[in-house]
């Protein structure tokens, strides 16, 4: 790729990079030792190539330090606000498949979710929706709030749901 990259004057991008970019471990099989010898042929290729390389994670912390060195530029991204939370809701939302009672300004104030976990929560909804047979509804989406802030393995509690508490309370007594 970065042979490629080098003649083809392309910009190369590695999605999760912490994966391929991780930090080298003490040698303890021949595993180990080989996912050494990549992480140092990725270094040295990193080193010479003359091109743009973005490397992008949501843990930078697993990467390892001599690559961290070698960059240029780093760019933090927040999690969105209750505005842009909003409107990411709204956009994965059809307004027609939508019950009377979804209340996007109280997700968005309340559930702070970055955009792939919010569109992973629409996913849900909409399948919980469909089980039920009716349209997506508020309680659809709390629950589905909900179980994307468990799964992702934030602290949380019922009242952070406001009028929906003894829904997501529900979710707590039934969920192991």
């Amino acid at each position: 790729m970065f042979a490629a990259a080098a003649t083809g004057d392309a910009i190369l991008f590695f999605d999760e990079a912490d994966a391929l970019f991780g930090r080298r471990t003490d040698v303890g099989d021949a595993h180990d030792r080989y996912a050494n010898l990549e992480t140092s042929f990725l270094l040295q290729r990193l080193e010479v190539h003359r091109g743009i390389v973005i490397l992008a994670s949501n843990l930078e912390r697993n990467l390892d330090p001599a690559f961290l060195r070698r960059i240029a530029v780093v760019a933090r991204f927040a999690l969105p606000g209750p505005g842009e939370r909003r409107e990411i809701w709204r956009r994965h939302l059809e307004p027609s498949h939508l019950a009377d009672d979804v209340d996007l300004d109280l997700l968005s104030a309340r559930i702070e979710l970055a955009g792939g976990e919010i569109r992973n929560a629409v996913v849900c909804a909409v399948l919980l929706a469909a089980e039920a047979g009716t349209a997506v509804a508020m309680r659809h989406l709390v629950i589905a709030a909900w179980r994307e802030l468990r799964k992702v393995g934030r602290l949380i509690s019922p009242s952070d749901f406001g009028p929906w508490v003894e829904v997501v309370a529900e979710q707590a007594r039934l969920s192991p």
